[in-house]
């Protein structure tokens, strides 16, 4: 039986805190890097490396209101009364870490335009509040089940940072929830008595905004349902907040695999020391690491941007799985691209760069109906003959199809194989670049 799960008070500095209010805006015309340590002298100079390097620190030291965030950019008293009517119906949450990544005299700041709450949000536009129906596919409170091998287990609605760009943004109105232990129990019930479920998604909200022993719970209970063959985490704590990927936490995760972790980088600058060190940690405790970056206008929407993202990531050893086309939610219309710049991201990475390098660009369909893979088309035309086709260079070539050719003769196939032993006698070598074996 779970023990209740209590809600993670969040605690706002009070005046007189480490964070004092900036006599000017932090110039910023160095690396990310550089800029954060810049951040840190700036504005925390008085916190210890203890309290910075722990997650709860920053949790409890979270901005959550406009006059917060005014000690790091002083908006205008317009500019802040203008936030201040967004955030009535979209909160603001950004830890001090990921904070400390933004260059905070640059509105135009990647790191900034994801945390930031902004006007456009407010702007009536075509988005709806929960554009993939998930209310539609929940089969207990908690628990949508789209797919027929998988489903969705939302433990929280609670994240240490809320992105401007959230799918479930019609969740921070609630006020931050945490399903008890009976709730718990009832998504677990209905994944024993569904054996076609193999694959668990935990996530939220975050799921590591719950203790290491309350997530504990719920992974040794999916690992005692049989037929549960993998768990999966989507999680941004390795982006926002990677003081959270523990050496406790990563020796309990490691007790429950197969467990793969799919976290959210959306642009190189997110890729820090202090992040690359939470993966390594997660990886060697055989946890492994998947990215599923969401493409946004003005942040990551070019190919010379998605390059360095998917490169820092593989220097990271994370895998660039996905690239998402934004969810038509309500509130960040302002951050969607056409289709047909993913698709030119897409069509610039070929070629160019390994394929290891080059993550699936997918929509995920309204109405609940799934995701689905976007490809630039590389064939011009097909018939039952063969195919012409184009490189990544624009190059035409024509490809037999193999279903309708026919061999000339029959091949024969070999019995047996012919066992090779070597030594270095039977080597000759031709040149300084290549050797011959003697037959």
């Amino acid at each position: 039986m779970f023990r209740s799960i209590k809600l993670v008070k969040q605690e706002t500095p009070a005046s007189g805190s480490e964070a004092q209010p900036p006599s000017s805006p932090l110039e910023a015309d160095e690396p990310p890097l550089s800029v954060s340590k810049l951040f840190r002298q700036k504005f925390y100079s008085e916190v210890t490396d203890a309290q910075w390097n722990d997650w709860h620190w920053h949790f409890r030291n979270r901005i959550t209101t406009i006059e917060d965030i005014s000690r790091f950019i002083p908006f205008s008293v317009k500019e802040q009364t203008r936030r201040k009517l967004v955030t009535a119906r979209y909160p603001l949450a950004i830890t001090p870490y990921y904070l400390s990544l933004m260059n905070l005299s640059d509105p135009n700041d990647p790191i900034r335009q994801q945390a930031i709450p902004c006007s456009l949000e407010l702007a009536d536009g075509n988005g709806r509040e929960d554009p993939l129906e998930e209310g539609s596919h929940s089969v207990v409170p908690g628990l949508i089940h789209r797919y027929p091998d998988r489903v969705l287990m939302l433990l929280t609605d609670i994240c240490p940072m809320l992105c401007r760009h959230c799918t479930r943004k019609r969740e921070w109105r609630n006020g931050g929830w945490v399903h008890t232990s009976a709730g718990v129990e009832r998504m677990l019930d209905y994944i024993r008595r569904t054996p076609q479920v193999r694959d668990v998604i935990i996530s939220g909200g975050d799921p590591l905004t719950l203790s290491t022993r309350r997530l504990e719970e719920v992974l040794s209970a999916l690992r005692a349902i049989k037929h549960v063959e993998i768990i999966r985490i989507g999680t941004r704590f390795p982006v926002v907040l990677p003081q959270r990927i523990d050496a406790e936490l990563c020796a309990m995760l490691s007790k429950y695999g197969p467990i793969w972790l799919n976290t959210h980088f959306n642009h190189p600058n997110e890729i820090t020391p202090e992040a690359s060190a939470a993966c390594d940690r997660l990886l060697r405790a055989g946890i492994q690491v998947n990215n599923q970056s969401v493409l946004l206008r003005g942040i990551n929407d070019t190919v010379d941007t998605q390059l360095k993202l998917c490169h820092g990531l593989l220097k990271a050893k994370v895998r660039p799985y996905y690239l998402f086309q934004c969810d038509q939610v309500q509130g960040t219309e302002h951050l969607w691209t056409p289709v047909e710049v993913g698709l030119r991201i897409i069509e610039g990475m070929r070629g160019h760069t390994s394929g290891l390098a080059i993550p699936n660009y997918v929509i995920d369909l309204p109405d609940g109906r799934g995701k689905i893979p976007l490809s630039p088309n590389y064939i011009l035309t097909r018939t039952d003959q063969e195919l012409v086709v184009r490189n990544y260079e624009g190059h035409i070539s024509h490809f037999a199809n193999p279903i309708h050719t026919t061999p000339t003769r029959k091949a024969k196939a070999a019995t047996t194989l012919p066992q090779l032993k070597l030594d270095w006698n039977d080597i000759e070598v031709k040149d300084e670049n290549r050797a011959r074996v003697r037959s």
